[in-house]
């Protein structure tokens, strides 16, 4: 049973089933007003609910290469030429949940199941810290075996972790609902943005796809971000797992719950993530997706997010094949995870190399490699934390970044981190293009009352000052 809800909480199921299937039932928009919408995109104030849903009827090749074309613009305008990069850790996969797309389900016996000790967890951590990551989303299944106090411990260990000048700045969450008071707790560990998935917001094939376990609640996981914006949580990541419904239904849906986070705190999600269905030994509708999305299809609910909520950050995983991934940089994806493992213990080659994974990776290479290809196409990869770190998150970074003021912290910000990972992990052939590559950003992209701080910040990096940001 899950705790009592709190009295505070306004108890509306704000996902309308049938109205949102309705709207995908309309004839696609003409080529005018295909336009128009997107025209009104490119205004960088987001679209309407009804005009998402216009564009998720588009099918035709040459209406989906324009409304690729408009994401690109838009994510070019809000965030330029910097992609955040970060890896997921799993500290446990033991889980009382029989979700049946998911490695680790309560039925899998062929699992090897693994709660990390403290020790392991820092071992993992310093492995991550070694090849440059500073930004991790710590996971854990849902179970009575890696409850809360276990997790925080874990935050706490991560944390303390040094290799030489080197720690973790920013720890994402990734970890099944809790109440009001929980996530209090969750918040006074530091952490950076609570994510949760509704994996799918169809409240009929919800009930089917999680037969038994605490996440068979479907209320209790859709209010799950009212909770933890009422304890105070300020950056709050949806999401959902294509593939268990219609995409286009899904995509509705998660644009009306960043509209509900919006009317009822005043803030809307941090991130939103679009993972598909990937194969996971044990999970067999995983090997059976009843809903499949095609890469054209993928890529279309990629920009109608980018457009209607253009200053969200969009979460594309290692879920993807490298081409694809290498792809969707441009057209609305602004944060990625990379050298990424699903299974406890993995970074770390003595802590258990053979614990069971969640699902299959699509792109296995290393964070160097990831780097260079992002070099190799003009991006900055980023491990900036300096917003979270200055409180510009929540409500506050919204209202930074929607006049567009966000940028002069960013792009800076981002160099300083490239510069510090060329300088202490980069082999000699990405460190050269990288720093080339910074030396033509600065000059052509940052703002002109930046130039003389930026360099100044990269110059303290090159002397060996760690940790540099505006």
């Amino acid at each position: 049973m899950n705790p009592v809800r709190s009295a505070s909480l306004v108890e509306k199921v704000f996902i309308d089933r049938d109205k949102l299937y309705s709207m995908l039932q309309e004839r696609p928009p003409s080529r005018s007003r295909l336009q128009e919408i997107l025209n009104k995109a490119l205004l960088l104030e987001g679209l309407s609910l009804e005009e998402a849903a216009e564009l998720l009827l588009v099918e035709d090749h040459e209406g989906i290469r324009m409304m690729m074309e408009a994401s690109r613009i838009v994510k070019q305008e809000i965030y330029g030429r910097r992609l955040v990069l970060f890896a997921p850790l799993y500290i446990a996969n033991a889980c009382d949940n029989n979700c049946v797309y998911c490695g680790f389900r309560k039925a899998n016996t062929r699992l090897k199941r693994v709660v990390l000790s403290i020790p392991e967890v820092e071992h993992e951590v310093a492995a991550l810290l070694r090849q440059g990551h500073k930004r991790l989303l710590m996971l854990t299944g849902e179970s009575e075996e890696s409850p809360l106090d276990y997790f925080i411990e874990g935050l706490r260990a991560a944390y303390r972790v040094r290799v030489g000048p080197h720690n973790i700045r920013r720890i994402n969450v990734e970890i099944a609902p809790l109440d009001v008071e929980g996530f209090r707790r969750l918040k006074a560990e530091h952490i950076g943005t609570y994510t949760c998935f509704q994996e799918t917001y169809d409240p009929v094939l919800y009930k089917k796809y999680h037969p038994s376990g605490p996440k068979s609640d479907y209320e209790w996981r859709l209010l799950v971000m009212d909770r933890a914006m009422e304890a105070g949580i300020d950056d709050v990541g949806i999401g959902a797992l294509f593939g268990l419904a219609d995409y286009r239904f899904e995509v509705l849906a998660l644009l009306e719950h960043a509209r509900h986070l919006e009317e009822a705190f005043g803030c809307g999600p941090h991130t939103v993530s679009v993972p598909r269905i990937e194969p996971a030994e044990g999970a067999p509708l995983s090997y059976r997706v009843p809903h499949p999305v095609n890469d054209e299809d993928f890529k279309k609910l990629v920009a109608v997010i980018r457009l209607s909520l253009p200053y969200t950050g969009i979460i594309l995983t290692t879920r993807e094949r490298e081409e694809l991934r290498n792809e969707l940089f441009h057209y609305g994806v602004s944060q990625i995870s990379a050298g990424s493992r699903t299974n406890p213990g993995a970074y770390d080659d003595h802590d258990h190399p053979d614990s069971g994974a969640q699902f299959s990776l699509g792109d296995h290479r290393s964070l160097e490699e990831v780097i260079s290809c992002l070099i190799d196409q003009g991006y900055i990869p980023s491990f900036c934390t300096g917003c979270y770190r200055k409180g510009r998150v929540g409500v506050d970074f919204m209202d930074l970044a929607k006049p567009g003021l966000i940028k002069a912290f960013c792009l800076p910000n981002a160099l300083f981190t490239f510069k510090e990972y060329l300088e202490d992990f980069a082999s000699e052939d990405v460190r050269r293009r990288g720093n080339a590559l910074i030396e033509r950003l600065v000059r052509e992209e940052v703002p002109a009352h930046r130039k003389d701080r930026t360099w100044e910040g990269l110059e303290k990096v090159a002397q060996g000052e760690r940790d540099v940001y505006l």
